[in-house]
């Protein structure tokens, strides 16, 4: 049985009750508890009105369930640009192309909602994924929750075909 999959692009007051439980419950399981830090992943700043929620669901027998999804902040926030973060495949999805589907639809999606240039900020070792997807690195490194992290810009000038 080939497995069907729905994206979903939101406001938090268009998800369910059970979506934002699976999405939560997802970014705990990676961020905090895969990536062992402890940190405060819940920030006010999912359910400010202009937040776009990106999910990918796989449609199961009788529910839904959260494979993968990231957050879309609007300018002067979390930083000055719009930003895409919080990006997350869950682990028994991995390897089949869905992060990549994922930041080629925040990309698009994004400056459907606001204008570029777009901001990230991506832990050292995913540096070279998100250049694949049109992001240099913008400024000096620096430590987040004791994870390496690096500034990275998106924009149409530095992505036109």
């Amino acid at each position: 049985m080939v497995a069907e999959f729905n994206w979903q692009a939101c406001h938090f007051q268009q998800l369910s009750a059970q979506q934002w439980y699976q999405i939560a419950a997802l970014r705990m399981a990676i961020f905090v508890v895969e990536q062992n830090c402890p940190y405060q992943d819940l920030d006010g700043l999912d359910c400010h009105p202009q937040t776009l929620h990106l999910c990918l669901w796989r449609n199961e027998q009788h529910s839904d369930s959260l494979v993968a999804y990231l957050r879309i902040l609007p300018p002067n926030t979390a930083y000055p640009q719009p930003s895409i973060g919080r990006v997350i495949v869950a682990a028994s999805e991995r390897g089949q192309g869905l992060g990549h589907q994922l930041m080629q639809r925040a990309v698009k999606l994004a400056e459907q909602y606001f204008s570029p240039p777009l901001y990230l900020s991506a832990q050292t070792h995913l540096v070279e994924y998100y250049h694949q997807h049109g992001f240099t690195p913008h400024g000096a490194g620096y430590l987040e929750d004791g994870i390496p992290h690096q500034g990275m810009l998106w924009s149409k000038t530095n992505n036109a075909d």
